[in-house]
């Protein structure tokens, strides 16, 4: 998606048009072109010319550029004002460490999100359709996939605390031939990122036990304990390092999950992979990358289904700039979809709007292991997928007609295709979410 091509973008002028006319505020003819209608797209070229002033040490061109972005970023201005306003703080955060005695700026960083409460995030998750799309093409598949077998075991790797497990087990006890014995397993650790919950793991896990027994399912829930590293490393503390991966990853093994011969194992990914570091690494296997390392060891696991779930969107690259488009015409959806359902004045908004404001600042303000999210569309999953011996899998007519209804609920902006073997949520005809499901090559079902 091109911001030229967005629905509903609005042009703006400056609020100070005489900033422009000032010696100290004179810009190059390139960033001349593209300021008599300030729309999305001249707002994503200033912050290339922000950027690409940054990458040179170019600090009066950046120091130009930004007092231009800063008259036209808003924090409660239109979709494109509000999102530019997060962009030229992850922007003005990275030129502090890149010219730290010339740029100057006001300090404050990116609005840290709270924790929710339980009830919070259950209203979270039935606000927006971002999870719950997710949570209902895989449950669908899921129950599909396990049916005929008496026991069905989870290894749960997702951000949601567990949000998407009561809805299946509803599903699993109506089973015509009687409910399975459910076990979930669940990583101690999770990346810090939103939605951040304000109760323990122990919580969690009592709360899913009392709901299984009020539906007569026989339920198990068991937390992975990943390792801790000790504080006194500082290096590898970095939020998005590789060493908390690589040990999630020694604890994948049949022994230490007590894989049960009798038993449907299903691999559940919710936005996982995209916090799972790309980069070859020597800790791993054969040098390989920690998130090929974790998709080989789970093949080997042998599971009947794995279902992975992320944003339609590339943001592995490390070309800041490639990086900065893709980032503002993908981000765009969720600040229009805010704008469409949510008034300007909700503390709701504001918090959500945060939480992306977060997002930014880490993909555009950091480099290497400081940087934790690495989306990648659903075209390259595939083929990293295909490339690692998985081989996907329809997901069938009724799986499809429920996430159908299920989007009936939301605005209407909302829709779904099918694109191949993935399901797509669509923002006003533009991919933000896709589905996927897969099982180790050789099999070739629907779900």
């Amino acid at each position: 998606m091109k911001a030229e091509q967005r629905a509903n973008s609005s042009s703006m002028s400056l609020q100070n048009p005489s900033l422009l006319n000032t010696t100290q505020s004179s810009i190059s003819g390139a960033l001349k072109e593209c300021l008599g209608s300030l729309d999305g797209a001249c707002i994503e070229k200033l912050l290339l010319h922000f950027a690409s002033a940054l990458e040179s040490k170019d600090v009066t061109s950046a120091q130009q550029v930004m007092w231009v972005l800063n008259n036209v970023a808003s924090s409660i201005g239109d979709p494109n004002q509000r999102l530019a306003s997060w962009f030229l703080k992850a922007l003005i955060s990275r030129a502090s460490m890149v010219c730290p005695t010339t740029i100057s700026f006001d300090g404050r960083g990116v609005l840290q999100r709270r924790p929710m409460t339980v009830t919070e995030l259950a209203g979270y998750v039935d606000l927006i359709p971002w999870h719950r799309f997710g949570f209902c093409a895989s449950n669908s598949a899921i129950f599909k996939a396990t049916q005929g077998f008496p026991r069905v075991h989870i290894l749960d790797f997702s951000i949601t605390h567990c949000m998407q497990w009561p809805t299946l087990i509803d599903a699993l006890a109506k089973r015509s031939e009687g409910p399975p014995s459910l076990r979930i397993s669940v990583p101690s650790w999770r990346p810090p990122v939103p939605p951040l919950l304000n109760v323990s793991n122990e919580e969690v896990c009592q709360r899913l036990t009392n709901f299984a027994k009020f539906k007569d399912v026989p339920f198990e829930i068991n937390v992975i304990e990943v390792p801790q590293i000790s504080p006194m490393d500082a290096s590898i503390q970095q939020l998005g390092s590789s060493n908390h991966y690589d040990l999630l990853l020694s604890q994948l093994n049949p022994s230490t999950l007590k894989l049960r011969d009798d038993e449907a194992l299903v691999i559940n990914c919710q936005n996982w992979l995209r916090y799972m570091p790309d980069e070859l690494t020597g800790s791993t296997l054969h040098g390989t990358s920690c998130r090929d390392a974790f998709l080989d060891t789970i093949k080997d696991l042998s599971p009947c289904i794995v279902m992975v779930v992320d944003e339609d969107c590339d943001l592995g690259t490390s070309s800041l700039a490639s990086r900065i488009t893709t980032c503002f015409n993908y981000l765009w959806i969720p600040f229009d979809a805010f704008e469409t359902f949510l008034p300007k004045n909700s503390p709701q908004r504001t918090e959500y709007e945060a939480d992306i404001g977060h997002k930014i600042e880490n993909i555009i303000g950091f480099e290497d292991i400081q940087r934790i999210e690495r989306m990648e569309s659903g075209t390259k999953l595939s083929k990293r997928m295909a490339n690692r011996g998985f081989q996907s899998v329809l997901f069938c007519e009724e799986t499809v007609k429920e996430v159908k209804i299920l989007l009936d609920e939301h605005a209407s902006g909302w829709g779904m295709k099918k694109d191949d073997d993935m399901l797509v949520l669509t923002w006003k005809g533009h991919n933000s979410i896709y589905a996927t499901a897969w099982v180790p090559c050789s099999f070739g079902v629907e779900y």
